[in-house]
């Protein structure tokens, strides 16, 4: 334990290192140095990189590559990136059908969806590549109430329509110098297809088995509620509707907006930051064969400070068979993205970046696509 601390410590003073070092201006990456001309005051290689790059999926890395694309299209001014936050569901399905370089996805490939992949990608298949990492905020608006601690328990029966009301004694419990109000509570959820959901059920069914019943997935399974579109939809209803509670990317928690602390089997309560995300990411396991770098999370931590509700999103690209026209600009953008600079600006856009370890093997990866 003391050494995952020293390195979860030297990783997050790296990453803040990358992070000054960058500064507004500077981009980078590590490209692959095949005589790849490089972006003045940059390290940005575009070598042969040119056209345009469809990508879709996960919306919960759609404020991360918004930056990335930004940095990396003033440098490489051949390429135009168009990428769609979907949802991770309606990335995967576009990516197999051949109507993508890349998808995004927070939840790794399944079986069927890696046979799948093989159609289109010749003499290869889909493969994970954790890029994106960060807390699952479970954001709401309680008049009159600033800081708010709930469990998986709570949690579960909240989003299961067991707990209906702010005042409850379950509540009351676990915030007792709280003023909760006599305020019906409005759970949302999402209604597309989404990764984000999948890994939020998946540390309610983990941590909470006993109060949730369902079967973790990137639909929503459970009764009642209310429903939005995307990410950014359920943090708008969180903002808007007195009473609500919802979960999005801790990206997405803007304008003052308050979120939830957990509590865990740790002794203090965990709050939702880039650096306690980083903090339970660091104890995944890297479950994926080949070149397939899936990762297992740890939803049940008991490390001091290890925020429980995280999640991973992947770029999703064929090992082999990858499009020509299309193999110069995905690996010129995946190199970025993966590169210490690429990852340095994840923190500011409230992302954890992924730890030495694991992207040090993504960037390996990405080197030898083809």
């Amino acid at each position: 334990m003391n050494r995952r601390a020293l390195a979860l410590g030297a990783l997050a003073v790296s990453g803040a290192l990358a992070l000054s070092a960058c500064g507004s201006d500077e981009t980078g990456g590590n490209g692959d140095g095949d005589g790849a001309t490089t972006a003045a005051n940059t390290s940005i290689s575009c070598g042969d990189a040119k056209g345009q790059l469809q990508a879709s999926g996960s919306s919960a890395q759609k404020n991360a590559i918004d930056a990335w694309v930004k940095q990396y299209t003033a440098a490489c001014k051949d390429v135009q990136i168009n990428y769609n936050p979907t949802g991770s569901g309606a990335g995967i399905t576009a990516f197999t059908q051949g109507q993508t370089a890349f998808a995004g996805s927070d939840s790794a490939l399944k079986p069927d969806e890696i046979e799948a992949s093989k159609k289109i990608c010749s003499g290869g298949q889909g493969i994970d590549l954790p890029m994106v990492g960060g807390p699952i905020a479970v954001g709401f608006n309680v008049p009159g109430v600033d800081t708010l601690v709930l469990d998986a328990s709570t949690l579960a029966k909240i989003f299961d329509s067991k707990i209906t009301n702010w005042n409850d004694e379950a509540i009351k419990k676990l915030n007792p110098d709280a003023k909760l109000p006599d305020l019906k509570i409005q759970a949302f959820h999402r209604s597309d297809e989404s990764g984000t959901t999948d890994n939020f059920t998946k540390y309610l069914k983990a941590a909470a088995p006993g109060d949730w019943k369902y079967e973790p997935g990137k639909s929503w399974e459970a009764k009642g509620g209310q429903s939005a579109q995307g990410s950014s939809g359920l943090a708008q209803q969180v903002s808007q509707t007195s009473g609500a509670i919802s979960y999005f990317e801790l990206s997405y928690a803007k304008g003052g907006m308050k979120t939830v602390d957990i509590k865990t089997e740790a002794a203090e309560p965990v709050k939702a930051t880039v650096e306690n995300a980083t903090a339970a990411i660091g104890a995944a396991k890297v479950v994926g064969t080949g070149k397939d770098l899936a990762l297992e999370l740890d939803y049940t931590p008991t490390t001091a400070g290890a925020y429980p509700i995280v999640l991973v999103t992947y770029e999703i690209v064929c090992d082999k068979g990858n499009k020509a026209d299309t193999l110069p600009a995905t690996k010129s953008f995946l190199n970025y993205i993966a590169s210490e600079d690429g990852q340095g600006l994840l923190a500011k856009a409230g992302y954890a970046p992924m730890p030495d370890e694991i992207i040090t093997k993504v960037r390996e990866t990405i080197s030898g696509l083809s």
